[in-house]
């Protein structure tokens, strides 16, 4: 199997994603994508028609407790310690 990225693609990927990478590094990472790539052609290869797809690796399903309403702390309450208010809420200084 040939070169599948070239020196090429490596240029214009990194200038999209705004890096700069001398020659040097270029090469390096041309020949390193390559690798990258080729394995995962070959992972890719793999015959998995028998093998059932894995959702979870835990033996479990979603494990949540049953959402049981409760009574929440009443308005004026929640408010009583507040440094400023603004008729039923708090009132909190602007964020420019």
């Amino acid at each position: 199997m040939g070169k599948i990225i070239k020196r090429e693609d490596v240029i214009h990927i990194s200038r999209i994603a705004e890096i700069d990478y001398d020659s040097e590094e270029i090469d390096k990472i041309t020949v390193q994508m390559d690798k990258i790539i080729k394995h995962v052609a070959r992972i890719s290869e793999a015959d998995t028609d028998r093998i059932a797809p894995t959702f979870n690796v835990l033996d479990i399903s979603n494990v949540l407790r049953e959402d049981e309403p409760r009574q929440s702390v009443k308005s004026e309450e929640a408010l009583k310690n507040a440094p400023e208010r603004s008729s039923d809420g708090f009132k909190i200084p602007k964020i420019d």
